[in-house]
This record gives structure tokens, C-alpha cells and sequence, in this order.
């Protein structure tokens, strides 16, 4: 079956951030997901999970164990399991990325903001 966005599991975090679930599977997860201008995710971190940030339209700013990286369209970055990081949206512009987690990331998650 064809995936995109139109048809995909669609999730709000944040309370205005969207995800859509292109692959949701216990061994790969790849996310299309969405962040309004000046939104954030909380720094955290992956037990198990190694990710993939892949930025389709706008431009992100990954913090990974304490470096910022601006993603820019059609970059990407790698996190390692165990790396602290933290996606987020400083530009004025809505930013939309791809997540791939293998193995999936949820249930794998690990706040570092007291927070949440």
C-alpha cells in the first residue's frame, strides 16, 4: 500500500506539533513529522533506538550531546543510542524532517527535562 502523509497514522505532540507514521513497526519506525517555528522537542535520549533526522522543507536545529547542527532541506544527521539530543524549530518557518528509529523509539525514551 502506498504511504504518505494524506492516508498515514496522524499523532499531535507537543499540542501543535504533527507526526504521521509512515513505517510503525516494533524493529523500524520512520516518522514525517512537522514543527512550527519556535517549537522544540524535550532533550532526551535512546537506550536502544539509533536515529536518523532528515530535514524535507525548512531548516532545524539538532542538538546532539551538548553541539548544535543546522540541518538545512535535504541534510541529515545520525544520533547514536545513549546520545542525548533535542530537535527544534528556531527559524521562522515551519520545518518538516523524516525520523527513521530502528529499532522503533517509542517506549525507548528517556527525558532529560524534569518536566515532562
Amino acid at each position: 500500500m502506498m504511504i504518505s502523509k494524506e492516508n498515514a497514522e496522524h499523532y499531535i505532540w507537543r499540542g501543535i506539533c504533527d507526526g504521521w507514521h509512515l513505517v510503525k513497526q516494533d524493529d523500524l519506525s520512520i516518522i514525517h513529522e512537522r514543527m512550527p517555528r519556535g517549537t522544540s522537542e524535550v532533550r532526551h535520549f535512546h537506550n536502544k533506538s539509533r536515529q536518523f533526522f532528515f530535514v524535507l522543507s525548512g531548516m532545524a536545529t539538532l542538538e546532539v550531546d551538548g553541539d548544535q547542527h543546522v540541518i538545512r532541506e535535504f541534510q541529515g544527521i545520525e544520533v547514536a543510542p545513549g546520545t542525548p539530543h533535542q530537535m527544534m524549530n528556531t527559524s521562522q518557518e515551519d520545518v518538516e524532517f523524516i525520523v527513521v528509529s530502528q529499532p522503533m523509539s517509542h517506549g525507548d525514551r528517556v527525558s532529560l527535562d524534569e518536566k515532562e
